[in-house]
């Protein structure tokens, strides 16, 4: 996957705790997490499986998508995932090939 900037979100479980991130490299990023690389909130809660992620053209834009996604309530988040995901599988082995 070229370096491009995306929103993503990621979770423990299905229906677990949530986390939304903003990135230009998903592969290593999402890595990163899974090898606890940086710590944080992801770290302590396990956040590892890569469940929605969404394309943007500029890292503005993501930003300001990544902010908006925050700002909103669980069940929006839950909402998002569920449209393209309802399965909540682990999506990292996706971008990865």
């Amino acid at each position: 996957m070229p370096k491009q900037p995306i929103v993503y979100l990621l979770t423990n479980r299905p229906n677990g705790t949530l986390y939304t991130g903003v990135t230009s490299d998903l592969p290593k990023r999402i890595w990163e997490h899974r090898n606890k690389v940086i710590k944080g909130f992801s770290q302590k809660y396990n956040l590892t499986r890569l469940v929605y992620f969404e394309l943007h053209e500029d890292m503005y834009q993501a930003i300001l998508r990544e902010k908006q996604i925050k700002a909103g309530s669980r069940k929006a988040k839950i909402e998002l995932i569920e449209a393209t995901n309802p399965g909540w599988k682990d999506l990292y082995g996706d971008i990865c090939t």
